[in-house]
């Protein structure tokens, strides 16, 4: 189908507005096929973001450092890592180096839950199936040129 029929618009301003429209669809459309995945784990796709993060990171982070990890950088971080605190997934210490600060790290029962979806990449990568592999580059390649622009001032 196309974007047109899916929002049942019949056409666009230009194909800069279709794009931008297009993505926010796509985006939309995109999280709904993840919920299946992450759904099964009672996390949301931010609790997720940070268990990975912290899986992959080999010290101890900093909630400045998790956000500049973060794939949604309105989150709040604290109140996110907070939560995973209350559940058991993650530990808070205090920082070794500012006793003001904390560094956050996963712990076990957070470690084995995100493992859980180490066998579901298949699933996600399907998502982007319909695109061949050249494709797919060349998508990623449009997407971060379309982050990087120049921003007026």
């Amino acid at each position: 189908m196309s974007l047109e029929t899916d929002i049942n618009l019949p056409q666009f301003r230009n194909d800069y507005q279709k794009s931008v429209v297009n993505i926010l669809y796509t985006h939309n459309w995109v999280i709904e096929q993840l919920k299946p995945i992450y759904g099964s784990s009672n996390l949301t796709k931010q609790q997720y973001n940070i268990l990975a993060v912290l899986r992959n990171s080999p010290t101890p982070l900093s909630t400045m450092q998790l956000r500049a990890c973060m794939l949604d950088k309105m989150s709040d971080t604290s109140r996110i890592v907070d939560r995973l605190v209350i559940k058991g997934l993650a530990k808070k210490i205090v920082s070794k180096k500012d006793k003001r600060l904390v560094d956050i790290t996963i712990t076990p029962k957070g470690a084995k839950l995100i493992e859980r979806f180490d066998g579901k990449e298949e699933e996600m990568d399907s998502i982007a199936s319909a695109l061949s592999p050249a494709e797919a580059k060349t998508l990623n390649k449009l997407l971060d040129k379309i982050r990087n622009r120049v921003k007026p001032v």
